[in-house]
């Protein structure tokens, strides 16, 4: 199996390829965090790990791609080049929300023993995006798009740690409310060599991927436009 996997959908932009044949496995991956550049940067990622990983295109079997939440721009790069480069090689496609994606990264950063944990995103506006797991990574809730406040209403009684660039908001919150909370790994991200993990371990097929958006967009076309574009 010869997974290409790709995430842009937040802080950092990155491609992995896995390939796993008769036993053996190589995991092939680059990863650069930036703000923005997602679009001119995700295409030369792939054609290094491709490199790397000593495969051309029409060897693929399977795409991968996170799918959100996250920048509504940079959720749609790394879908858009996943449809492009399934249509072209008739490789299969797979998607994952971000925030599953960075739960993989959590457990394989051995950042504590095996405990249910929270995954939280700074999602701006006092917000955040919330994942619950349990200790194995599995999820037990989530993605959404939450109050601080109201997201520790929700944890597991035994859950008391968080990641992710929200993870001080929820303790902030948590200590408000008389609910300790550890925050670590503030500056993780989705990866994707952790996506084609999940998806090898998966084992699903997508017919279509659709962007997963837990927020309306702050750009929205003014009423003068819309009645333009109507006449």
């Amino acid at each position: 199996m010869n997974i290409l996997a790709l995430d842009t959908s937040m802080g950092a932009c990155s491609a992995a390829v896995l390939r796993t044949n008769a036993g053996t496995r190589g995991l092939f991956a680059r990863q650069e965090e930036m703000a923005r550049g997602h679009a001119e940067a995700l295409m030369p990622m792939v054609a290094e790990v491709m490199q790397q990983a000593g495969l051309a295109f029409p060897d693929l079997d399977l795409i991968a791609a996170t799918v959100g939440p996250g920048s509504f721009t940079g959720v749609r790069i790394a879908i858009a080049a996943a449809r492009g480069l399934a249509l072209a090689t008739r490789a299969k496609l797979y998607g994952t929300d971000s925030v599953t994606v960075m739960a993989k990264d959590a457990l394989a950063a051995g950042a504590w023993e095996p405990k249910p944990f929270a995954v939280a995103v700074d999602a701006r506006r006092g917000m955040l995006y919330l994942g619950l797991y349990d200790a194995a990574g599995r999820r037990l809730e989530g993605p959404l798009l939450i109050a601080p406040e109201e997201a520790v209403a929700v944890l597991p009684g035994d859950l008391n740690r968080a990641v992710g660039s929200g993870a001080a908001l929820l303790a902030e919150a948590g200590a408000r409310a008389g609910r300790p909370l550890e925050a670590r790994l503030l500056e993780l991200q989705p990866s994707a060599a952790a996506l084609a993990e999940i998806a090898l371990e998966s084992g699903e097929i997508f017919a279509v991927l659709r962007p997963l958006y837990l927020r309306p967009p702050d750009a929205r076309p003014q009423p003068q436009m819309v009645a333009t574009s109507r006449q």
